[in-house]
């Protein structure tokens, strides 16, 4: 067993599960997202983005272009939250809550496509 592709599928697939964490729930409900789990899932895609850097084929770049969007789309909620709450006076509204949530929920769809092509890997690996 490769410890590297342990880590790797690791981060990978709890990347998409903290990700599917902070999405479940109703869309402008702001008791249903935990800005903390939304924290815990940038942080862990970040670190599922670097691991995917060393890959040189073309499935490594569609996967490391995949994390990029995941990144991109969860660091783009974490602002419109802090901007919500901490630069505008009506705070975290539901129309606000649901921009949050929708952002997240494009990342989950990168990270899914992610895991799925980490499952297509897998499965044309010859032994």
């Amino acid at each position: 067993m490769n410890f590297e592709k342990v880590v790797f599928g690791f981060f990978i697939v709890l990347a998409l599960t903290l990700n599917f964490g902070f999405f479940i729930g109703d869309i402008d409900n702001p008791d249903h997202h935990n800005v903390y789990e939304l924290y815990a899932a940038i942080v862990v895609s970040l670190i599922a983005t670097v691991l995917k850097f060393g890959e040189r084929t073309q499935m490594g770049a569609v996967l490391l272009a995949t994390s990029l969007v995941a990144d991109l789309q969860l660091i783009t909620a974490a602002i419109v939250w802090a901007w919500a709450v901490h630069m505008t006076d009506v705070g975290l509204t539901p129309l606000v809550m649901s921009s949050i949530v929708s952002l997240s929920g494009g990342a989950l769809l990168a990270n899914i496509t992610s895991v799925v092509l980490l499952i297509i890997e897998t499965a044309t690996l010859r032994r």
